[in-house]
């Protein structure tokens, strides 16, 4: 996988923070439909890939506080894994205006990297199958592929099963 350089106006806070940590990793622009609803979906059809290899970035309340899931598009969150895997009981969806303001980045396009602030993160176990994935770079229209590892790394994140069928 090559080193993508930000170019042509496609960097992000998460290229950022790839190229910082010097990750190997590749952009995948695609041109998005405004009216799209799924965007996970979406950019999986964009650009070819089954749904299992594209990994929506969730953010929930939990506890403690805010917490993201990443889970491949094909399913949905298993909130109740989610709280366990975090150690608490409940998890419900965060307000979608309370995650732009701190995630930085726009729903539909958040990404597990390059958050205003670091959150607890815990990583679908299924994207450990992979040699590489498919996530937000951090706008809608642009997917970043690299190793599920690094992204585990960066985000200190915590892998467990915590996606479940739609």
């Amino acid at each position: 996988m090559s080193k993508t350089k930000n170019k042509g106006g496609q960097g992000t806070p998460a290229t950022v923070a790839l190229a910082r940590a010097e990750v190997g990793f590749t952009l995948h622009p695609y041109d998005h439909d405004p009216s799209a609803q799924a965007y996970g979906e979406e950019a999986a059809d964009a650009l070819g890939l089954p749904y299992e290899r594209i990994f929506k970035t969730l953010v929930a309340e939990v506890e403690t506080g805010l917490a993201v899931a990443v889970v491949p598009v094909s399913g949905k969150l298993d909130l109740k894994a989610f709280a366990s895997a975090l150690g608490g009981k409940r998890a419900a969806m965060a307000d979608a205006a309370k995650v732009e303001r701190v995630t930085g980045y726009v729903v539909g396009g958040i990404s597990p990297l390059g958050q205003r602030k670091a959150l607890p993160t815990v990583i679908d176990s299924s994207a450990l199958e992979f040699e590489t994935i498919f996530f937000s770079a951090g706008r809608r229209g642009l997917q970043i592929e690299t190793a599920p590892a690094e992204l585990v790394r960066l985000t200190r994140a915590t892998t467990a099963p915590i996606g479940k069928a739609p």
